[in-house]
């Protein structure tokens, strides 16, 4: 007769940008073995019709810490839960928020596994952008203050450094992009190779190559990634490509 309760453990899971190929061998094992996925709505409707099996359970945007202790209370039960989210589950996913609050549950194992953020499955829809040495700097200032952001878009730029914006713009939140760019603009020509991708890896893709300055008066959502190139970034066959620097090509 056991006299405890062997606790199940959290799998820390990136989906990917979206399309079922693009998620990962281990990703899909994890998924598999798991009892119960956890994860915002949207997330969890992507993959619920392949996994008709699993238990469910999310909860809306702006409630990660719920979601996280949903997370360890079913782990504690003992069963293996995999806590979903888009991209990579160390970018600007859940892991993160997961070990900060599993502090409060030492007893329960935890195993991130990544996936493939939206700063490369954009890249490859785009062509290139991505070769050299990037900055990844969200716009959304839930989390961050506008100041901070600002400060960290001047001195990539400054730098030089291709960027990735992520969550460029909201309804909330509708001149970020444009902010965002007039700072730029202090440092890099408005002729700047740029380019935007939007629903990465899902139906409706769709990218568009431009430069700086139409950039700057461009739409786009929260579902869009942005990429705005250094000084040595060109259009090539109608791609976006940042030179590596290899010089005997």
């Amino acid at each position: 007769m056991k006299l405890f309760m062997e606790h199940g453990k959290i799998y820390v899971t990136g989906l990917g940008p979206g399309a079922a190929e693009q998620m990962t061998f281990q990703a899909g094992n994890v998924l598999e073995k798991c009892s119960v996925i956890i994860g915002y709505t949207v997330y969890i409707d992507l993959i619920r019709e392949a996994y008709p099996d699993k238990v469910f359970l999310s909860t809306p945007m702006r409630r990660e810490a719920e979601r996280c202790r949903m997370a360890f209370e079913e782990a504690a039960k003992g069963k293996n839960v995999a806590m979903v989210c888009s991209g990579d589950a160390g970018i600007y996913g859940m892991a993160g928020l997961i070990y900060e609050i599993g502090r409060d549950y030492p007893e329960v194992g935890i195993e991130v596994v990544p996936g493939i953020t939206a700063a490369s499955g954009g890249a490859a829809v785009l062509g290139a952008p991505l070769m050299h040495d990037f900055a990844v700097i969200s716009l959304s200032d839930l989390l961050t203050p506008w100041e901070t952001i600002e400060r960290r878009l001047r001195a990539a730029a400054e730098a030089d450094f291709v960027i990735c914006l992520y969550n460029p713009s909201s309804k909330k939140r509708a001149d970020y992009l444009r902010r965002a760019c007039a700072l730029i603009l202090q440092y890099r020509s408005g002729k700047t190779v740029c380019g935007t991708v939007r629903n990465i890896g899902r139906e409706g893709e769709s990218c568009r190559i431009l430069s700086l300055e139409e950039l700057m008066d461009t739409p786009v959502d929260m579902f869009t990634t942005v990429y705005i190139g250094n000084s040595n970034t060109m259009e090539l066959r109608g791609r976006m490509v940042t030179p590596r620097g290899y010089r005997d090509v």
